[in-house]
This record gives structure tokens, sequence and C-alpha cells, in this order.
């Protein structure tokens, strides 16, 4: 975003209900009246603020939509004690379903970015001989479950989840679960590499099979979960009814499902899936993997 929008938003953000004459005059801008007048025009097609009245009665705030992609100082925001961050503490019911179904993700020139690296993908993979691709793919593998376990607790070191998937190795002085959930994450990904459809549409049904494989023989309970969860490091607290995270989930599907763009459609998998919570345990995990199963079914560079 340029730093002449920013600067508007800001002010909006400060001085909610403000005229365009307002908005030039406070925000201090070394532009024209007119300049501002564009850029407020602009900013109300992308959706970052709304309008109230018409001609010169009409002024400006911002779209709720707005505060899902606004920049953060996230160095700033963790430097603060957990119950000084300023979060939404509970789940927000219309984000779904009326606030990220009019907003873009990505600006012009973040998709320009990541289409440029996804073509440098196709071409380095168009160089690999059919052995050369699935070494790349086991590499995938062993990383993206080793890391994905380390967030969660898990202390195997990356050499020996190495061992324990290629050689089914399990290393001393680690516990059971450990070695469990690393196999996992991996028959999980062999999963998707195998049955690239499954996830195509998203559906509930679905993702439940994923989590299933990814919790398996780890005595965490299967399907939607019926009673409320915390989480750790953090104020904010799920919905804790059965009927509402099942109708969070498939607002969240249908969302996914009407977007074109694969890096919307995959980060908001990540994002959303863990935003809801909806298993007793192992979501963030199986966000990971189904964000994956997007990227993999649509050719796109999968990531660890």
């Amino acid at each position: 975003m340029k730093k002449n929008e920013e600067q508007i938003l800001q002010y909006i953000s400060r001085n909610p209900s403000s005229s365009s004459k307002e908005i030039h005059e406070g925000s201090e801008l070394k532009i024209g009246y007119a300049t501002v007048k564009r850029i407020l025009n602009r900013l109300y097609e992308r959706s970052f603020i709304e309008k109230q009245g018409k001609g010169r009665g009409t002024k400006y705030h911002l779209n709720p939509a707005y505060s899902i992609i606004k920049s953060i100082d996230i160095d700033e925001y963790f430097k603060k004690e957990i119950d000084e961050r300023e979060i939404k503490k509970e789940f927000n019911l219309e984000l779904i379903p009326n606030i990220l179904t009019k907003v873009d993700l990505f600006s012009e020139e973040e998709l320009e970015k990541l289409n440029q690296l996804q073509n440098t993908y196709q071409k380095k993979i168009k160089s690999l001989s059919e052995s050369q691709y699935q070494k790349e793919l086991e590499r995938l593998a062993i990383d993206l479950s080793w890391k994905s376990s380390q967030i969660e607790g898990n202390t195997y070191s990356l050499l020996e989840t190495e061992r324990l998937l290629k050689e089914q190795e399990t290393a001393e002085g680690k516990n059971k679960d450990e070695a469990t959930m690393l196999l996992n994450h991996k028959e999980a990904l062999d999963f998707i590499a195998d049955k690239p459809d499954y996830i195509d549409p998203v559906a509930i049904r679905g993702i439940e099979d994923i989590h299933n494989i990814l919790i398996k023989d780890l005595g965490v309970d299967r399907n939607i979960r019926t009673r409320g969860v915390g989480i750790t490091g953090t104020n904010y607290r799920p919905l804790d009814n059965e009927f509402q995270i099942r109708e969070a989930l498939q607002e969240m599907c249908n969302l996914v499902n009407s977007k074109s763009i694969v890096f919307e459609k995959s980060l908001l998998l990540l994002v959303l899936l863990s935003y809801i919570q909806a298993f007793n345990d192992g979501n963030k995990r199986t966000a990971r993997i189904v964000s994956n199963a997007c990227l993999i079914k649509n050719n796109y560079c999968p990531i660890s």
C-alpha cells in the first residue's frame, strides 16, 4: 500500500465519519484535494472504507474488512504481555460470511510477486526427471513433518525425523507419541499427493478425514468438538457450540470454493481452520496439511 493511502486510512481510523475536506486538511499530506478524492475513491473500490451520505455531505469511515489486511508491527505486538495485546477475544461471526467475501487478501503487487515465484517453480519442476521430482516431494514431507511437529512441542531433530520417515528408525529417549505424530504427518502428505482431488471442492468431510489421519493413535478425539477449548498464549476463545462450529466450517468451505485465486484459497484454509479450532487438538496441523493440499492440487509450489 502506498504511503499516502496509509496516512489517509490512519486519519480516518482516528477520526471516523470525516468529510473529504476534513481528511485533506487533517491528514497534512502535501498533495492536492483532487488527489485525496481520487485516493478515497480507490480505497472505497477496494473495500477499505465506506461512505455515508451524498455530495458534500459524504462522510468516510473504515470498512470492517480493512481490519483484516491492515499493516501491523509484529515485533511491537509480541513485545506486549498477553493481557495488553489488542485482540478480538470472541469469535467474529461476521468475519467469514460478510467480511472476507468482500475483500481481496492480496494487492496487485503482491499477486504479481507470487505469480513470478510460481512461474520460477514451474520452470524448475519441468527440468526435473520423475525420480528427481519424487525426491523433492520426499524432502518436503520430511521438512514439513518436522517443522509442523516442532511447533506442537515435538523434540525430534531434523536428522532423527529423516531416519524415522525413511527407515522407520525411532530416536532414543523420545516418547512414542512424538514418532507417531511425525509418521502421521507423512501419511497425511502421502494421502493428498496420491489423491489431489480429495479436497477440491473443499468440504467438511475431507477436512475431518485429514484430521483423523493426523491424530491417529495419539489419544485425541475425532470429529468436531462438542465442548469449549482454550489456547495457550492467547486470550482468544473460539466457539464452544458444535452447531456453530460446523456452520463456521461450512461458511469457510463456501468462501474458499468461491475464490478463483489459489493463493487466497490456500491462505484462507491455513488461517481459518486455525481460527475456528473445530477439533479438540490437531487444528493447526490440519490447517497446514489442507492448505498444502490446495496448492498441490493446483500444481502450485507447496510450502513447509
